[in-house]
């Protein structure tokens, strides 16, 4: 719907504000053919992959997608709902989620969400809003520690998008939330929760999404602001230095990583005699593949079978209310100053009738 077939400028249209709730994507389907063109259009993103596309080009097309997406695929099965995709199902839930809570505080915004990778896609949703007559669009990533290759990713779809746009939208990036109080407090809630209805363990363990370690020494805030949130997060949790443990999970390539890596760290622990550890994802909004699949399945069968005898994961906070509120406070701190009510339609039309009868005056 950009460029030329966009809709046309209507005079004494009504102003509307929406927001886009992003997340990082899914496959449609667990299927190879499926994890095929999702992991393409993922790791084709040069904010993703910073290997020169001259070395990493054969890599991804010779290796990556001919061996890769049976395996995720695979994965992909144990965690599949009969709704669809985890993420996929809890980011539309948040977003209607968001836009009632959003609604109950005066705020009558349209909210849709999108995803990065996939469908429905950053462009595709844009488009739709536009359609809608929205003219203020705030861009919510569900990431709450900033990095380049995520939060600056979605600025890159979008910026994409307003190329071919002639009559653009205003436009607000929300960057990072990893140290809101709203934020802290959910997470705080979630752990403690879990706690009063299995027992504490002798560790937590934060897992964190991680990144190669070239992106910190490059100026990416992401790995401070982690080790922010956990902080934060402990101190709300009062727990010992001696309690707490953050790790960086999902590596990929040979290259150095962040580190500690999760299970590595995981199976050292149960080797030195931890019994049971309860292990959060913070940095996951939403329960997914990385969470339910590689921490619940991979991570927990690694500590067992090093000695460990509990693990229990502790879910994401997906459709908690401690989440979307303090979620919603984000997005209201990011809407200020712009109007998101929807004019009455008796209202509207008596601004068009004062604006013609000015006109006449002249």
């Amino acid at each position: 719907m950009s460029g030329s077939s966009e809709p046309a400028f209507r005079h004494g249209s009504a102003a509307r504000t929406a927001i886009v709730l992003c997340n990082l994507g899914t496959p449609d389907e667990p299927t190879p053919a499926a994890v095929r063109r999702y992991l393409a259009e993922f790791l084709s993103d040069r904010r993703v992959v910073e290997i020169p596309r001259l070395a990493w080009w054969p890599i991804l097309h010779g290796i990556v997608l001919r061996v890769r997406p049976k395996r995720s695929a695979a994965k992909y099965r144990t965690i599949w709902t009969p709704e669809g995709s985890p993420l996929k199902v809890w980011t539309e839930k948040q977003a209607t989620l968001l836009g009632g809570y959003l609604g109950e505080r005066g705020h009558p915004v349209t909210v849709r969400p999108a995803m990065r990778y996939g469908s429905p896609s950053i462009p595709r949703v844009l488009d739709e809003l536009k359609a809608l007559g929205a003219t203020r669009i705030l861009v919510l990533p569900l990431y709450p520690q900033y990095s380049g290759t995520t939060t600056a990713s979605v600025v890159d779809a979008v910026a994409a998008w307003t190329r071919d746009v002639r009559a653009l939208p205003e436009l607000r990036f929300v960057n990072r939330y990893h140290d809101d109080a709203g934020y802290i407090g959910a997470l705080a809630a979630r752990v403690a929760e879990h706690w009063r209805s299995a027992g504490r363990g002798e560790k937590l363990v934060l897992s964190f999404h991680g990144v190669p370690r070239r992106t910190l020494l490059r100026g990416d805030p992401y790995h401070c602001e982690c080790h922010k949130t956990a902080r934060l997060l402990g101190e709300r949790l009062e727990l010992g230095a001696d309690e707490l443990v953050v790790t960086f999970q999902s590596r990929f390539g040979r290259a150095e990583w962040l580190q500690p890596y999760t299970e590595p760290t995981l199976v050292e622990l149960a080797r030195r005699g931890v019994r049971r550890v309860d292990v959060m994802c913070p940095g996951f909004t939403s329960d997914c593949l990385e969470t339910l699949e590689e921490i619940n399945q991979e991570v927990r069968a690694a500590f067992l079978g090093a000695g460990g005898s509990e693990f229990h994961y502790i879910d994401c906070l997906n459709d908690r209310h401690p989440w979307i509120a303090a979620l919603a406070d984000v997005a209201i701190a990011h809407l200020g100053g712009w109007p998101t009510a929807v004019p009455a339609a008796a209202e509207l039309a008596r601004s068009r009738e004062r604006a013609l009868a000015l006109g006449a005056a002249d």
